[in-house]
């Protein structure tokens, strides 16, 4: 997948992890958006490490696996922001 489609899941997958966990996020929402685009690299790397294949296209498996991503990266942002 290009650049723009990583970024179109990441926005994506942003949107779908704060229906999934929502609460009060110390960055708004476009701190939220910013760390879907994140959490979908980081879950499409994790995953392709892992062996679930490469994420070449957009499909279920590749949104599912920027949603966990995404879902990771916004609980570690919250539990280190939460602190401060």
């Amino acid at each position: 997948m290009g650049i723009l489609s990583w970024i179109i899941l990441g926005l994506l997958a942003g949107g779908i992890a704060k229906f999934l966990m929502p609460g009060k996020d110390p960055g708004g929402c476009l701190i939220t958006m910013l760390l879907g685009i994140v959490g979908a690299s980081v879950g499409g790397w994790i995953g392709t490490t892992l062996g679930f294949g490469s994420v070449q296209q957009f499909d279920m498996r590749s949104l599912g696996i920027a949603i966990l991503g995404s879902l990771v990266i916004l609980l570690i942002y919250r539990m280190i922001a939460g602190r401060r």
